[in-house]
């Protein structure tokens, strides 16, 4: 029997659906391993490791534009609603993994000021922040694959964990400060650092809440804690 000419549209259709997903979960995960990479540097004080995530920074954007081009080919085919939501999704998605990537990068980029200092006790509660994130990273771009809203869910409502560690930790690096006067600089640089960890826990989030979305298109989400008490924290 002969395939109609609708097959061969529908069958296009959904191998380039496929090769987008598969173009944002590589995306995904190249941001989850430049944020690792980047946490072992600040471990190891290696300035020539930094620099090569800070570089690798490149391949996350480049993908994204690749992503952004597949996307728009999609589009033109006059997707229904529920591909119209994959589209928006995925657009939203790769925005998110590119900022992850660069907060990656940038903590390798302060990693370089930080070895300028003395080795500072706190660089552990960074690791312990940077490590919750990497497995945010990962647990959502799972939900992705596997197009599970409520692991999404799962997700976005451990953000709160982050948010505990980071406050902690912002208010440690105060005490530290005010306690000796040199450790004002590379205390200042861990808690940019510790920043961008938070902030990307916060794209996860993100990406969490259009994973919802495209699962469930407007139905409102379940209400999130959030713990960074860090714009009304006060020293011990």
């Amino acid at each position: 029997m002969n395939t109609q000419p609708h097959d061969h549209i529908v069958k296009s259709y959904d191998e380039e659906r496929q090769r987008l997903i598969g173009e944002i979960l590589r995306m995904g995960e190249m941001a989850a391993a430049q944020l690792e990479a980047a946490l072992d540097v600040v471990d190891r004080r290696d300035d020539k490791a930094a620099a090569r995530i800070i570089a690798n920074d490149e391949a996350i954007d480049a993908l994204e534009h690749v992503v952004s081009q597949d996307v728009m080919k999609l589009a033109l085919r006059g997707p229904m609603a529920r591909d119209l939501r994959e589209i928006l999704a995925a657009l939203r998605i790769s925005a998110d993994i590119e900022r992850i990537g660069d907060y990656a990068a940038n903590v390798a980029k302060r990693s370089t000021a930080l070895n300028l200092s003395p080795p500072l006790p706190l660089t552990r509660g960074l690791n312990a922040i940077g490590q919750l994130a990497v497995t945010q990273i990962r647990d959502v771009l799972q939900a992705y694959r596997d197009n599970d809203a409520e692991a999404a869910q799962r997700v976005r409502a451990k953000d709160a964990e982050i948010d505990t560690l980071y406050t902690g930790l912002f208010r440690e690096l105060l005490t530290y400060m005010m306690e000796d006067a040199r450790a004002i600089t590379p205390c200042t640089h861990l808690l940019f650092m510790a920043k961008n960890i938070e902030r990307i826990g916060d794209h996860a989030t993100n990406i969490a809440e259009n994973i919802w979305f495209l699962v469930h298109g407007d139905d409102a989400l379940p209400p999130r804690e959030k713990r960074d008490g860090t714009n009304t924290a006060t020293t011990p």
